[in-house]
């Protein structure tokens, strides 16, 4: 029981701070980021994902507003997923999105697979 709240603990950290950091980089301008989201034709609406990123990071991690967060979180990743693919980027979306997924399943698995089901 212990290993499973500290990997839960450690997943949802690690997911958290990919997106912060990401939503920090986005408010600071970083030059190749900057580039990057010009290109794709974002670069104009860099502060505001970067505090929907933050925002919605806060969401996820606050208990009584996880789902929220999370749905928000995917909706975020989704976008950015799909603009990845329609200019041929890489695709950086995919491995923040799999850890939100997964700590979200950690953390509440009711999210998945509903209320009444159990999973051992």
């Amino acid at each position: 029981m212990k290993a499973k709240k500290m990997i839960t603990i450690a997943v949802t950290v690690i997911a958290a701070l990919m997106v912060v950091m990401s939503g920090m980089m986005k408010l600071t301008g970083s030059k190749e980021l900057v580039d990057g989201l010009t290109k794709v034709g974002v670069g104009e609406y860099l502060t505001i994902l970067g505090l929907m990123e933050i925002g919605f990071t806060a969401l996820f991690l606050y208990p009584k507003t996880m789902k929220i967060g999370f749905i928000l979180l995917c909706c975020y990743f989704a976008g950015a997923l799909a603009t990845e693919l329609s200019h041929g980027t890489p695709f950086n979306a995919v491995l923040p999105m799999a850890l939100i997924w997964i700590a979200a399943f950690l953390r509440d698995r009711s999210i998945f697979l509903g209320s009444k089901t159990t999973f051992v």
